[in-house]
């Protein structure tokens, strides 16, 4: 580093003396390091990898097969509907026969809707086409969807599927949420 040099003009002579320096920290060599230390950590960090869910989805019709229509008898079927705050509602009905008293409330707990789901299948006329039809209205959150699904692992359901929930479902799922308060929902008995 270069030098002050302070001439004295005092009289005592023409000594030229140099001014003492402050000490100070030279930082440049802990900026390279920290530079090299984030580097390194953006190297070998290893970022969170998405969970993904496999959902067994049918395979797709050749251009000249046409898919065929199934009827899904009322009896091998039970219809979820998710809700908003937690609530989830389930029936085995038609249009004529749901209305707000025939629309029934769960939890999603294993006495709430694994207690269901197992109860529709040992009523069915046939178990092996037995098929959960789950439907998220608008308001339901991503989690009680996810843990539906999980509830098809728990009660060893391979045929479901997902769909949008119809307009007379609608209508009566709305009578029902704005008719009762979110409370804790009666589990269903034998």
């Amino acid at each position: 580093m270069a030098e002050v040099q302070v001439k004295d003009n005092s009289g005592k002579g023409g000594k030229v003396r140099s001014k003492k320096q402050v000490p100070h920290v030279d930082l440049t060599p802990m900026v390279d390091l920290a530079f090299l230390l984030i580097t390194f950590f953006m190297l070998v960090t290893t970022f969170n990898k998405p969970n993904v869910m496999d959902l067994g989805l049918p395979a797709k019709p050749k251009d000249n097969q046409k898919a065929p229509d199934t009827e899904i008898d009322l009896t091998n079927s039970i219809s979820l509907i998710i809700g908003k705050d937690n609530r989830i509602f389930y029936h085995q009905l038609d249009q004529a026969g749901l209305n707000e008293q025939t629309l029934q409330e769960t939890t999603f707990d294993r006495n709430g809707i694994t207690k269901v789901i197992e109860q529709a299948k040992a009523r069915a006329k046939d178990q092996t086409k037995f098929t959960v039809i789950i439907k998220p209205t608008d308001d339901a959150v991503y989690k009680n969807f996810v843990d539906i699904l999980d509830e098809m692992a728990i009660t060893k359901n391979e045929i479901y599927g997902v769909t949008d929930i119809k307009s007379w479902e609608q209508a009566v799922y709305d009578k029902k949420v704005a008719g009762t308060a979110p409370s804790a929902p009666a589990t269903p008995t034998n």
